[in-house]
Formats: C-alpha cells, structure tokens, sequence
C-alpha cells in the first residue's frame, strides 16, 4: 500500500470518527441528533434518586416543557411565565451546571390562552456548531450566537391561532430552519434561511380541504422529520387531518394520506424503507376516542391513502409520547401507561405490559435500555426484547414531561422546576 493509499484512508477515518464523535458528543434536537430516539452513548445512568448520583441540579426560571439540547461545554433550554408574558433562553455549562446565559428574548402583552396541561415554553430549540434556534410558536422565533450570546436575528410575525399552546418544535436541514404553525385558521409550515431569518418558502394547508373543517380540528403540534424517498428529500410532516410529504427544499407537497381530525402531537419516525406517522384524536360522536399508527411507504405521489398505507394499529397508541424503534421493534408508551411492543414492520403486537402514572415523554433507546419518564418523575428502564424485561426504576420526585438527553455517559434532565446533570 502506497503513502499516499495510506494518507487518503487516514484522513477518511479521521473524519469518519468525527462525525460518530459530534453525534455522541451532541444533542441537537428533540429526541436526539438524528431525531429517532437514539443516544449516541456507550454508557447511561441505570440508578439515581432525589439525592444520589446527581452531579448537579440547578433552579430553572419560569416554566416550560421543552427540552434540553446540548453542544459542546453548553446546555440550552426555553422557558417562559406562567402567564406567557415573558420568555426565556438560559444557558448552562455541562460539567458544572453554572447559568452562563439568560435572556428574555420575547414578551407579550396580551398572551393567548394555553391548555392546562401546556406551557408556554414547549417547543425544543436546535443547536449547531455556534448557533441555538429557538421558538416558542407565534410568540417568536431566534438565532442566537452561542460563543458571543449575541441574538443574530428574530422573527414575531410568524403569527398563528395555537388554541392550546405552543408545542412544535423547529428541526434544522442544510440552510433551512423548518417551523410549523399549525393553529385553528390558515395552518402553515414555513422553511426560513437559518442565517438571516428570511423566508424561503411558506406552505398553507389546502383551504379547500382545511376551511370547511371546524377550527378545532385543524390545529396540530407535531414536529416535523426529514428523509430521502426515490432520491427526493421529503419533510414528513403529520399534521391535522392530513399527513403531508413535502419537498423539503422547495415546500411542494409530493404526497398525502388522510386519517382524521386533529392534535397531532407524536413525531413521525423512519426506519427500513418506511415512514410512520400517528394520526392524532380520531373522534366517534365528537368525543376523541382513541390514536392510530400508521407505517406509509413513502415513495408515492398523490393521495396515497389507499396505495401505499403499509399496516395501521390503533389499540393503546400515543397521543403525546413518540414511540422508538429497536432492532426492528416499535415500543410505544401510551399517554396513560400502556407499553406496546410492535413488529415495525407488519404492525403486529409483540407484548403489552402496564406501567405506572401518566406519560408525556417520550421513550429514548440509551446504552442497551429503553428509558420510560412519566409525568410524575418516575422512570423505568427496560431492555428491548420479544418480552417485556425491567432492569431498574428510579424517581426523581418532580414533574417530568421533557425528553431526557443522554451524552457522554450522563443523563441531563429537566424537571418542571429544575435542571438535573445524573450519572
């Protein structure tokens, strides 16, 4: 083998190990760097409680919902007050937990009104190599400059009717930050530059398919994800009524499969060839009865309702929780307890199995175990298999409804009131 043979491959492993290093290192999104549910991590914490194997915890002003991304020695959350008039970014350092930033970077006179249930600081920011993204719905958008804390650009025009809060969160691909402002009138996902905060494309939801819904019915609080289907990138974005497929780079919708009414919350998921999407409320005598998962072969144009939906499953499925997938193995945890095992690719139940309390969190696959947070602060660790098999349970004794981060063999979560580094 040549020197030169020999240059060439050292540089390309070089790279290679950084890139597997940046997503271990990282957390950039909602559910993870490559938004699936995944930590990128050996090792993750099996034990803790209130007063061990924390390494800090630290009083977190206001309240909110989102979760924390991570990069580098930073962590970032959102937050807001209680009566959406004010809303926050706070910066913290990972090893030490010590506040390096805090800004209110929005304020509102007249706020809407937001479910019980909700905060006004829902959304989950996104994080790149010196820059944080955040959104908290139609009360405001921002970059800001993570060496410097400088606030690169804002945007308060992106206005939308939440009805019940604020809760989708921003994703980043290529020059593009992708929002979703999915209220009761005139819903729309939006792509803008992520350096200036202009809009590059904005798409509104068919009026006529949209208008002659009840406005209840046509709001939704998903986060979006991006694939490549036939060499096409598509943003598969389940929204109210309609799951839509769009060309990410330009908005055209490239396909559509209709399913029900309203509040999609679950974030769509890929793996092996297929998309799967959660439909939201499905009403009986408007009373929302119950969730269906549906698996879509995403290579279709159209309406592919009839065409392309691969399986649909509708017994104990999430509202709010986004199911993770596992060695070809969907596990889900209902809002209400419900554990389901799937096989990801005919839809067939596996095992159930009943856990404790109420569940908004969603499921993250860490270092061999699946981590179930319900909203109480109690955690089960479980490990994937044909059979349901606990490995631990561990409480932290607060409020819990954020998405645990896990990096560099440590879990980072945040509470209603506070945020935690565990090992």
């Amino acid at each position: 083998m040549t020197t030169k043979v020999v240059f060439i491959l050292s540089v390309i492993f070089l790279f290679t190990g950084c890139a597997g290093s940046d997503k271990a290192e990282n957390w950039t999104h909602f559910r993870g760097s490559q938004m699936d549910g995944h930590a990128q991590t050996e090792t993750a914490p099996l034990e803790w409680s209130e007063n061990s194997n924390i390494v800090w915890k630290k009083e977190v002003k206001g309240k909110g919902y989102s979760s924390p991304v991570v990069f580098g020695d930073q962590i970032w959350i959102t937050s807001a007050t209680d009566d959406g008039k004010e809303f926050y970014t706070l910066c913290y350092d990972f090893e030490t937990g010590q506040l390096l930033d805090e800004k209110t970077i929005f304020t509102s006179d007249d706020p809407q009104r937001i479910h019980s249930t909700n905060s006004y600081a829902t959304p989950t920011p996104c994080i790149e190599k010196d820059f944080v993204y955040v959104h908290y719905g139609t009360f405001g958008t921002a970059c800001i400059n993570t060496k410097t804390f400088e606030v690169i650009w804002q945007r308060e025009d992106l206005k939308a009717e939440h009805m019940q809060g604020p809760a989708s969160s921003p994703i980043l691909h290529k020059n593009m930050l992708i929002v979703h402002l999915e209220g009761t009138q005139d819903p729309y996902v939006v792509a803008l530059d992520k350096t200036t905060g202009e809009t590059i494309w904005k798409s509104v939801r068919p009026k006529e398919i949209y208008d002659p819904l009840q406005p209840v019915f046509r709001k939704s609080y998903q986060t979006p994800i991006v694939i490549e289907a036939d060499g096409r990138e598509l943003l598969i974005s389940n929204s109210a009524y309609l799951c839509f497929a769009h060309d990410v780079n330009t908005g055209e919708v490239v396909w559509t499969i209709e399913y029900g009414y309203d509040s999609t919350v679950s974030q769509p998921l890929y793996w092996n060839g297929l998309v799967f999407v959660n439909s939201g409320w499905i009403f009986l005598d408007n009373i929302p009865f119950f969730t269906r998962q549906y698996a879509i072969d995403p290579t279709g144009k159209g309406d592919v309702t009839e065409t392309h939906v691969k399986w649909m499953y509708e017994d104990e499925v999430p509202q709010i929780p986004t199911p993770v997938i596992v060695d070809g193995k969907m596990f889900m945890v209902h809002d209400r307890g419900m554990v389901t095992c799937l096989d990801a690719m005919t839809g067939e139940p596996i095992w159930k199995e009943q856990l404790r309390g109420n569940f908004n969190s969603s499921p993250v696959y860490a270092a061999g175990h699946i981590y179930f947070f319900n909203v109480r602060g109690d955690c089960t660790i479980t490990q994937p298999g044909d059979t349901f098999q606990k490995v631990a349970e561990n409480s932290i004794g607060e409020t819990v409804k954020a998405v645990p981060v896990f990096v560099r063999g440590k879990m980072v979560l945040r509470t209603e009131k506070n945020l935690y580094l565990i090992e």
